[in-house]
């Protein structure tokens, strides 16, 4: 054998060599498999799947937001009490769909031209004039916003630093003109007939706008049909504008005829006596005696004494109305963040105490859903300044949120049941008459 052959051999071996330990050092670092079915590819812990999901803008961070089980609640009803977290949209409340779809509607339909001097006017109790104020910026708009002035602070403070300008009116009917509605519907018409400044005032006009509703029946219910898989018994909301209630009942009776939607309704509104008895006054209010300008609840967002379009778009479809108490909402707030952690509005609180009292109607076994509207944040130097701290020593139970409005007037739960049968009875007479 010659030298260059033996070179050749001992070169070939050692790559051989090589060859093997490398080998080998792959069947030692890479799993192996006992049987087909196990065949499919397996990632070690540090890979990860990489896919792009990037989205165009806040616009688009707006509506799936998650269905939480209220676990406290639950429990304590043997029921499925399940809150729809629309405080975790980009504008903190559920009004962001409806901002948006008011918008993204008027720019179809000509109304709104983006960058064009165009300016958003809507009278609201503050939610919605955020979501407008912040959409507005986002899509090249400017915003006025015309509120009653026994609104918390914090909302008209929020309002200014998103660049709205801020109206706070007295609180006022419907029927004068300086009412918070009627004023940006003014302020809109003056913005579009005058020729020394630029482009067009448009009303969003959230109370009479069908697209309000409209915005819930394509997003707020369709999630919820999906996140509950179909299973809904009872849909509990309460209503300002009317949009929430009616458009997510339109959607889900469309699907679940035999589920149960339920009005929550704080003091003052004249809404739970609309569902109830078909009128919108109470008996102590009989004609002539009305109260005009009712401040009778530090509830924020919902309750009213008029019927709206949006609420009448789905009015028909309410079974039934729960009135809350002041004193039953902010026990509710307090036993949310007690058992819940959980930090909610006024409104929010309302919603559930209202369903708890319609899964104790249903009984055990049930599934009820309701909207968790926006966070107590918003609602600090007003609902939460009455409703207190949550303290460290008294545990709460159900029972007293249930029955504090009972305790504030110093009833038993004999005296109230007593209470309402005698003002149900007097409301037959009534109607007799």
């Amino acid at each position: 054998m010659d030298r260059n052959t033996t070179i050749t051999i001992a070169t070939a071996g050692a790559l051989l060599g090589v060859g093997a330990t490398l080998a080998a050092q792959h069947l030692l670092s890479t799993p192996t498999t006992t049987s087909k079915s196990k065949s499919s590819k397996i990632k070690t812990e540090d890979e990860v799947e990489l896919k792009e999901d990037i989205r165009n803008g806040l616009e688009e961070c707006i509506g799936d937001t998650p269905l939480i089980l209220l676990k406290s609640l639950s429990a304590a009803t043997g029921c499925e009490i399940l809150g729809k977290a629309e405080f975790l949209n980009p504008g903190g409340s559920v009004k962001d769909r409806v901002a948006l779809h008011l918008l993204t509607t008027a720019e179809r339909d000509g109304l709104l031209t983006p960058h064009s001097g165009d300016k958003i006017y809507e009278g609201t109790v503050g939610s919605t004039g955020v979501s407008l104020a912040y959409l507005a910026r986002a899509r090249g708009y400017l915003a006025h916003i015309v509120m009653p002035s026994d609104q918390s602070i914090e909302k008209s403070s929020l309002l200014e630093k998103l660049g709205a300008e801020v109206s706070r009116v007295p609180p006022a009917s419907i029927v004068d003109q300086s009412q918070f509605v009627n004023k940006a519907r003014s302020l809109a018409l003056e913005h579009t007939m005058r020729e020394d400044i630029p482009g067009r005032g448009y009303f969003a006009d959230q109370f009479e706008n069908d697209g309000n509703w409209r915005a819930h029946y394509a997003s707020t219910a369709p999630e919820i049909y999906r996140q509950t898989g179909g299973r809904v018994d009872a849909f509990v909301a309460g209503a300002g504008t009317g949009g929430t209630i009616s458009g997510c009942a339109r959607y889900l009776k469309e699907r679940l005829p035999e589920m149960r939607v339920v009005l929550a309704d704080p003091p003052g509104s004249g809404l739970f006596n609309r569902v109830k008895y078909g009128v919108m006054f109470d008996i102590k209010e009989r004609e002539g005696t009305r109260r005009r300008h009712q401040v009778d609840t530090i509830v924020e967002g919902i309750g009213i004494n008029r019927v709206t379009h949006n609420f009448e778009a789905g009015r028909e479809l309410v079974d039934d109305a729960v009135r809350v108490t002041d004193e039953e909402a902010m026990a509710m707030a307090r036993f949310l963040v007690e058992k819940e952690g959980l930090f909610v509005g006024s409104s929010s609180a309302v919603n559930c105490v209202a369903a708890v009292r319609a899964a104790k109607k249903l009984g055990e076994g049930h599934r009820v859903v309701t909207i968790l509207c926006d966070s107590g944040a918003r609602h600090l130097s007003k609902f939460w300044a009455k409703a207190g701290n949550v303290g460290g020593g008294w545990e709460m139970t159900l029972d007293d949120v249930l029955d504090a409005g009972i305790q504030k007037k110093g009833m038993d739960k004999k005296e109230e049941e007593l209470r309402k049968e005698e003002e149900k009875a007097e409301f037959v007479e009534f109607e007799k008459k």
